[in-house]
């Protein structure tokens, strides 16, 4: 499976709304809103163009992750939300190329760390440990086994600590 991994061009809008929409329409722990999400994020201050990617699959886009800036105490981190891959195409490694690569780009951008809340048994599989282990909290009641952090260059998260301040678009509806 040949997938490419680029960057999301403005032509792009809408295909990823699509996939974004399509990957969540049937997720358990969802809101049913990531594809509004990322379109509020996108007209953020929070917003980092290099950290939008998708993932495309014979010229189509099937897959897309966000990275927008959040603050903990006095640093600038990132926060991965959210990672989208078209249904019929998810468990086929897409979702982790995507934050691999992602976590690539954000560390040559100069970003120490990326906060998630997500997946307890997925997440792990890229580093990330719980948040509360580091000192980060989140600003709501969240399991303590969803909010995870990692480092993406080596002592990243050694400074950090305090409670995540996340672009108030995540809040919005």
């Amino acid at each position: 499976m040949n997938i490419i991994i680029r960057q999301e061009q403005i032509e792009d809008v809408n295909e990823v709304c699509h996939v974004v929409h399509r990957a969540f329409e049937s997720a358990d722990y969802s809101d049913h809103d990531e594809h509004n999400l990322v379109n509020r994020l996108r007209n953020s201050t929070n917003y980092i163009p290099e950290l939008s990617l998708v993932a495309e699959y014979e010229g189509k886009i099937v897959g897309h992750i966000l990275f927008t800036e959040i603050k903990v105490g006095n640093q600038v981190l990132i926060t991965l939300a959210p990672v989208a891959v078209l249904p019929e195409l998810q468990s086929k490694g897409i979702g982790k190329k995507l934050i691999m690569e992602g976590h690539r780009i954000a560390a040559q951008l100069g970003y120490k760390a990326c906060v998630v809340l997500g997946h307890d048994k997925y997440y792990p599989k890229f580093g990330y440990k719980k948040a509360s282990q580091y000192g980060i909290e989140a600003p709501f009641e969240v399991s303590d086994d969803s909010f995870m952090a990692v480092e993406l260059i080596e002592g990243g998260l050694a400074d950090v600590h305090g409670v995540v301040e996340y672009a108030k678009q995540f809040f919005e509806k």
